[in-house]
């Protein structure tokens, strides 16, 4: 199919940001670069609306494909080459006007590029790279910027890319190699893992320069010896330096170390120079599609803690599958997208992150998918009622985490404030503990909130009120709309 190339920059503008809108790995965060003198913009940590940062944060980008031409047929993506839509593509000299543009108009604080396949991965990612190149060198942008690695590009160009961009992700799309033969037959495992791996390894070689230590995550691949090998010849000094950055790494930084902080967020430089390059500063991080094939969320878990563990991401983001092509080998959703399943396993991925859960201990092969009525957490504590109740003012802090209702701030203002005196209920409210959930899990002073019953079907059936109508909401919550340009209804 041909592009358009009679259209206009805004037409362009309207058909492409609407392109980029099933992608919702665009979070902004993890770098924090100052503005300087003779340059536009810059990446700090501040900004409003848009799209969410990993620490909360709401952030402006101006999110589109450089392209919705594409070579690939995938089955649930509305470009696939077989799909009777109108095509075009911008230049890179018409995305660096438009982001410069948009920053100076306090519309934006960043970029998010993503592209279909156009003739090629090198020809595309080659557009990309010099569309960056651009931006940073010509016109002197200094703001925020997440760049697709189109997989199957050559490892020159991805490189290219990662001194330029902030964040690089490479979606992995279906969790499984038998998903993306089904549905997506020009994509393999393989062409998607090696830009994911190249950009690992180069964020790790910055931060051994930078006399950073590695995370050492036990299964972690890039704990150290691997890093870098059999790509790059280094001389004897640079390969001191390696090992000792390596050696200083003396203990497992896993979830008993590291509750209450990412477990796996710390890969990556955060803080860069204004007058140096790095390389991917904020990380890579990825997305699957959730309910387009018939994994369960044990799998779709046990990928998501292998590409931490493995990969190093900052984040792994979970697209709900909405149908907008029709083909015999999608699944037919009567209900719509699964927005609660997203929901949950977002939930656990949070768990796993901050709350030193493992994969394995929230699911397993008897129990694959999640509780449609409790959250992951209630969930764990329920089938786990031996640990419970838990006395709050002599409790460590890696098991009151683990009480459904308490989340991190809380269980350190109980710890800091347990050490001067004896908590009671109304002080733990105070403190932000959820009582409506932590009651049937906690005591003060070796008594609970109330006379009950400390048994699965009691505690189940007097939580299923509250989460019964967040379903609802969750179910009936228009979060697939992105923010438009174009949006005549809203009055500027």
């Amino acid at each position: 199919m041909l592009i358009q190339d009679n259209l206009s920059v805004q037409e362009k503008l309207k058909i492409l940001t609407a392109a980029a809108k099933y992608d919702v790995s665009c979070t902004s965060s993890g770098v924090n670069r100052k503005g300087k003198a003779g340059s536009m913009g810059n990446a700090s940590e501040m900004g409003i609306c848009h799209s969410f940062s990993a620490d909360g944060r709401c952030i402006s980008l101006l999110k589109i494909l450089f392209t919705n031409q594409c070579i690939y047929d995938c089955k649930y993506c509305i470009n696939r080459c077989s799909n009777d839509v109108v095509r075009t593509s911008f230049t890179p000299e018409e995305i660096c006007r438009l982001t410069m543009e948009f920053y100076s108009r306090n519309y934006i604080e960043g970029l998010f590029l993503s592209s279909g396949i156009l003739h090629s991965a090198d020809y595309t990612m080659e557009l990309l790279v010099k569309t960056l190149w651009i931006l940073r060198k010509k016109m002197g942008f200094g703001g925020y910027i997440h760049v697709k690695a189109i997989p199957g590009a050559s490892p020159s160009l991805i490189e290219q890319a990662g001194f330029l961009a902030d964040r690089m992700s490479v979606n992995l799309e279906l969790p499984t190699a038998d998903g993306l033969k089904n549905l997506a037959p020009g994509k393999t495992r393989d062409k998607i893992l090696t830009p994911m791996r190249q950009i690992q390894r180069g964020i790790a070689g910055q931060m051994i320069k930078e006399g950073m230590s590695l995370p050492d995550y036990g299964s972690y691949p890039a704990g150290g010896r691997e890093i870098e090998k059999g790509s790059v010849k280094k001389g004897s000094a640079e390969k001191k330096s390696e090992e000792k950055a390596v050696v200083s790494v003396k203990q497992r930084t896993g979830p008993k170390q590291q509750l209450g902080r990412s477990r796996y967020g710390n890969f990556g430089l955060r803080q860069v120079a204004n007058h140096r390059d790095y390389f991917v500063p904020a990380g890579q991080s990825t997305q699957i599609i959730v309910g387009a094939t018939p994994e369960s969320d044990y799998q779709m878990l046990m990928v998501t803690e292998a590409l931490y563990q493995r990969f190093g991401l900052k984040r792994v983001f979970y697209s709900a599958y909405v149908s907008v092509n029709e083909d015999s080998a999608l699944p037919v959703l009567p209900g719509g997208p699964p927005l609660l399943r997203e929901h949950r396993l977002y939930q656990a991925d949070w768990l796993m992150r901050y709350y030193g859960f493992d994969a394995g201990e929230l699911l397993s092969e008897k129990q694959p998918n999640f509780n449609v009525f409790l959250d992951p957490k209630c969930d764990w504590a329920l089938r786990h009622l031996e640990h419970f109740p838990v006395e709050v003012n002599q409790a460590g802090y890696e098991m009151l985490l683990r009480v459904p209702g308490m989340g991190i701030k809380s269980v350190k203002r109980i710890i800091a404030a347990r050490k001067s005196a004896v908590l009671r209920f109304e002080d733990l409210k105070k403190m932000g503990v959820v009582l409506k959930r932590a009651q049937y899990f906690i005591t003060c002073s070796g008594k609970l909130l109330y006379p009950i019953k400390v048994e699965q079907d009691y505690i189940t059936s007097q939580l299923l009120g509250d989460e019964r109508r967040k379903r609802w909401d969750i179910e009936h919550k228009d979060s697939y709309q992105q923010l438009s340009l174009f949006d005549t209804s809203v009055i500027l």
